[in-house]
């Protein structure tokens, strides 16, 4: 899953994306209910909030039946053609890119034999190693509010599960519960340039086969912060 990514400026959107620029602006990262960019069929590149609003919604800040506030930035794509919040942003084609320039995971530094003693994360950076910003599949939708009539445009990332992937399964605290290879770990969906066709304006079906966790020459990695994160040394294969 993904909480925290840096935002393509304006100069990077329109060389490396091609895009109509929106007229709204929006800061340097993004963090759920946060405002960030997503770019949807027709070249057409939006600021809207990151975390989908349910179409049933009586505020844009989505809550359960008991009060909670839901979490909608991260959509799993195993339920985002049957969920309430996705199903309908999925089944009428509301797929869009998010373009980041990097996104960050915890990084715990312990093994799923380990104990559970560490109680501090290292925030761990992704970039792609080519130097061009991250596409990212996303869905998006509008959500009318009830009282003001404003159109929110909103929006959530994609993830799948990586237990198999030597780098991104690394990321994101271990559940001694459960075996090495059912830990349902997640990662986002980056979308190759070739591809972004296919995910804008492609069926369901030929969307659904771009879910695939990258090889790991695709990344560029490190921590967040070099000083915090000095000496911290991922125990790759």
């Amino acid at each position: 899953m993904c909480n925290l990514y840096e935002i393509p400026d304006e100069h990077t959107l329109q060389l490396q994306f091609d895009v109509e620029l929106p007229g709204q602006s929006w800061g340097h990262t993004a963090s759920p209910l946060g405002r960030g960019v997503f770019i949807r069929a027709g070249g057409v590149a939006e600021v809207g909030q990151w975390g989908m609003i349910p179409p049933s919604s009586k505020e844009r800040i989505p809550k359960t039946r008991e009060g909670r506030r839901m979490s909608t930035n991260n959509a799993r794509r195993e339920t985002m053609a049957t969920a309430w919040t996705y199903r309908g942003p999925w089944a009428r084609g509301q797929r869009c890119l998010v373009p980041a320039t990097s996104y960050d995971e915890p990084y715990w530094g312990i093994s799923h034999a380990d104990p559970m003693t560490i109680t501090k994360n290292t925030w761990w950076r992704f970039w792609r190693a080519d130097g061009k910003a991250w596409a990212l599949a996303g869905l998006w939708s509008e959500w009318t509010d009830p009282v003001t009539g404003e159109v929110v445009p909103n929006y959530t990332i994609c993830t799948q599960n990586c237990d198999a992937h030597p780098l991104l399964n690394l990321m994101h605290k271990p559940d001694p519960k459960m075996p090495p290879n059912a830990q349902d770990k997640r990662a986002v969906v980056p979308i190759e340039a070739e591809d972004w066709e296919q995910w804008l304006h492609g069926t369901k079906e030929e969307a659904e086969s771009l879910i695939k966790v990258p090889p790991i020459g695709v990344f560029r990695h490190g921590p967040a912060d070099p000083i915090k994160g000095a000496g911290v040394v991922l125990p790759l294969a």
